[in-house]
């Protein structure tokens, strides 16, 4: 350059580029969904590599067991499943199918109107879109609690999607949809937005009977702003709408059998499950301990014994009470009911925020430590998944 003019030789100073503010803003905002989808898809690989071992397929494992229920409620209706599908104890009555919450079945019914009416294809994507969707809930929950971080929020989405039982988020079964929407409503208590609280719990209550423990904890909170007298009408609002679609359908179910326990009489009675005050887990615990040889009981007894721990050490931790309380009551469903044990795992499953304590333990620790940890529990993940569908001879 001479006299402050740029000769022929001179290079052109590098132009900003917008490039990389630009992929890192994407990277940050899908984050949640590529952290979810990455531990998902370990799980589904190896449950196909597994199948395939086993003359079987990926798809046919994946929409197996209640899934197959789901799927034919979502094809017939309740009246129309056929009578083939028998419940626990080889029986099929006008009523069994009603055992079954209707809010999977409708989502999958109206996705099939996309899928050119392949009801598999449309549960599986079903279950694939509310994964992401619950990924962004848990996200926002790692940062609303005391001590929490986008980094603590995106370990539990990994945490949560590499459960023992996680393989089943991708299943046609209801968990992964009834799970977004509970994490969504608990997103909503914390951050006093009561119609989002109140609404979903509404959705999650046509979803599964677990949402009692989503009422419970949405109505006490909402119970609680109202007595403290904050945000007006809302608390009320959402109070009262958390609690629809859970009574909604068990009324709809007294008047079809007209009984007012038409519901837990057909799960008692068609399905075995009750509650009867944590007997017959209390028995299967000492059974598990006295001589239990299946990897499955272990995984039960360790899955059962660790929640307790984690529901004490978020107590302890002072995490903010309605997500103590909602944890609490899932406990008291899964310990204090009688029923087929093997479902246990997948059952402790929307108890996801008794994983806060151990991802805000891992989001102060080095990052290498964290990969090591979130790696080792989706490799573990997922062959416990192939090995709950494709060896393990039992309902799940």
């Amino acid at each position: 350059m001479e006299g402050g003019l740029l000769t022929t030789g001179d290079a052109l100073p590098a132009a900003p580029t917008v490039e990389a503010p630009v992929r890192r803003r994407a990277l940050t905002a899908l984050a949640p969904a590529l952290v979810d989808l990455a531990v998902r898809a370990v799980g589904v690989a190896v449950l196909a590599v597994m199948a395939g071992r086993h003359d079987s397929g990926p798809v046919r494992e994946l929409s197996t067991w209640d899934g197959a229920w789901l799927l034919a409620i979502a094809q017939h209706g309740y009246a129309g499943v056929p009578s083939d599908m028998l419940d626990a104890y080889g029986h099929h009555t006008a009523v069994t199918a009603l055992g079954f919450f209707p809010g999977y079945p409708a989502a999958v019914a109206a996705v099939g109107v996309l899928t050119g009416g392949n009801l598999v294809a449309a549960g599986l994507l079903v279950s694939f879109v509310s994964g992401i969707i619950g990924a962004y809930a848990l996200t926002r929950l790692g940062e609303l609690v005391p001590g929490g971080s986008r980094r603590a929020g995106l370990i539990l989405v990994a945490l949560f999607a590499a459960a023992p039982m996680g393989v089943v988020l991708s299943m046609t079964y209801s968990e992964s949809l009834f799970c977004a929407l509970a994490a969504w409503s608990l997103v909503g208590v914390l951050r006093r937005q009561w119609l989002l609280a109140g609404l979903c719990a509404a959705a999650a209550g046509l979803v599964r009977p677990t949402a009692s423990a989503l009422v419970g904890a949405v109505g006490l909170a909402a119970l609680a702003a109202v007595v403290a007298r904050r945000d007006g009408l809302r608390p009320w609002i959402g109070g009262l709408l958390a609690a629809t679609g859970l009574l909604g359908y068990l009324g709809w179910v007294a008047t079809r059998t007209g009984e007012l326990d038409g519901w837990f009489r057909i799960q008692r009675e068609g399905w075995g499950w009750y509650l009867d005050g944590g007997g017959a887990t209390a028995k299967y615990v000492a059974e598990v301990l006295g001589g239990g040889q299946q990897l499955f009981d272990i995984a039960i007894l360790l899955a059962l014994v660790g929640s307790a721990v984690l529901l004490v050490i978020g107590v302890h931790l002072q995490l903010p009470w309605p997500l103590l309380v909602y944890g609490a009551l899932n406990l008291v469903t899964v310990w204090g009911t009688e029923g087929l044990m093997n479902s246990k795992l997948r059952l402790l499953l929307p108890a996801f925020v008794l994983l806060i304590p151990i991802a805000l333990g891992l989001a102060g620790r080095r990052r290498s430590t964290i990969v090591a940890v979130v790696v080792a529990v989706t490799l573990a993940s997922a062959w416990f998944g192939g090995y709950a569908l494709t060896i393990w001879p039992y309902g799940i």
